[in-house]
C-alpha cells in the first residue's frame, strides 16, 4: 500500500466511523496553509466527487494582520482553483496585549496570549462567513498527533481528560465542527507533503516554538520512544470515555 492509498484509507475510516458528512452538507475548510490543511482540502474535494453522500466545498484562508507571518496566497488561490474549490480570503487583526508593568500574579495568569487571541479571532471569522455561506460544516486540518498532545496539555495544565473531538456541534449556531483527519499520523501527513510538494509558508508565526504545545509534542515524543503503543494506548482511552464525538 503507497502512502497516499494509507492516507485516503484512514482518511475515509474517520468519516465513516464517526459519521462526519452528510447528504447535502456544504463543508468550509480551514485553509491555513500549512500541510495539514492542505491535505485536508485535497482530500475533501476528491471525496466529493463520490457519489454518496452529496456534498460541496469550499475554503476559507484568514490573514492576520499584526502577527508576522505569510502565505503565499497566489499558490493558494492556484491550488484551490485546481480542485475546483471556491476559496475565500479575510484579513483580520486583533488588539495587541498590552500587560501593565504593575499588574501582580493573578491579572498575568488572566491575560490572553497572542496564540489565544490570534485563534479566537480566525474561529470568530470562520464561524460568521460559513453562516454567511449557509455552510452547515466547518473542516479543520488537525490530525491525530493534535489531538493526542491537546489531551495531554489538558490533563497537565487544567486537570481533565478531554480533547478536541472529531465532531463537535455547535451549540450557538447551525455548524457542526469536523476533523477528517483525526485518524491520520503527522508523520504521514508529513511525507506526503513532501511527495506531492506541498509550498510552505515564506514566513513562520513568531510565536509556534514557544508555547506549551511545542513543548507537550516533544513530550510525546519521549513517551513513544519508551512505549510505541503509547499513541493508540491514549487514542482508545479517549475512544472508551466517548471524547472524540459531543452530542
Amino acid at each position: 500500500m503507497t502512502l497516499e492509498e494509507k492516507l485516503w484509507k484512514t482518511f475515509n475510516k474517520a468519516l465513516g466511523q464517526y459519521q462526519l458528512i452528510d447528504e447535502g452538507d456544504n463543508i468550509l475548510v480551514g485553509l491555513s496553509g500549512g500541510k495539514d490543511s492542505l491535505c485536508l482540502l485535497e482530500f475533501l474535494a476528491r471525496r466529493s466527487h463520490i457519489l454518496k453522500p452529496r456534498f460541496s466545498v469550499e475554503a476559507l484562508h484568514v490573514r492576520m494582520d499584526n502577527i508576522h507571518y505569510e502565505t503565499d496566497t497566489s499558490y493558494l488561490q492556484q491550488f484551490c482553483a485546481d480542485l475546483g474549490i471556491p476559496l475565500h480570503i479575510v484579513t483580520t487583526s486583533f488588539p495587541s496585549p498590552t500587560p501593565s508593568k504593575f499588574a501582580d500574579d493573578t491579572q498575568r495568569k488572566k491575560d490572553k496570549s497572542p496564540c489565544f487571541l490570534c485563534s479566537w479571532q480566525r474561529r470568530k471569522q470562520m464561524f460568521n462567513i460559513a453562516q454567511e455561506l449557509k455552510c452547515t460544516k466547518i473542516a479543520l486540518g488537525h490530525h491525530q498527533d493534535d489531538i493526542i498532545h491537546t489531551v495531554l496539555m489538558n490533563l497537565t495544565f487544567h486537570g481533565h481528560f478531554s480533547t478536541m473531538p472529531a465532531k463537535l456541534p455547535m451549540r450557538k449556531m447551525p455548524l457542526t465542527i469536523i476533523r477528517p483527519l483525526c485518524l491520520c499520523r503527522e508523520s504521514d501527513i508529513l511525507a506526503y507533503a513532501k511527495q506531492r510538494d506541498y509550498k510552505k509558508q515564506l514566513k513562520q508565526c513568531p510565536y509556534e516554538r514557544a508555547s506549551h504545545r511545542t513543548t507537550i509534542a516533544n513530550l510525546f515524543a519521549q513517551m513513544e520512544q519508551y512505549n510505541p503503543e503509547a499513541r493508540y494506548n491514549i487514542f482508545h482511552a479517549l475512544e472508551a470515555e466517548n471524547k472524540l464525538i459531543e452530542y
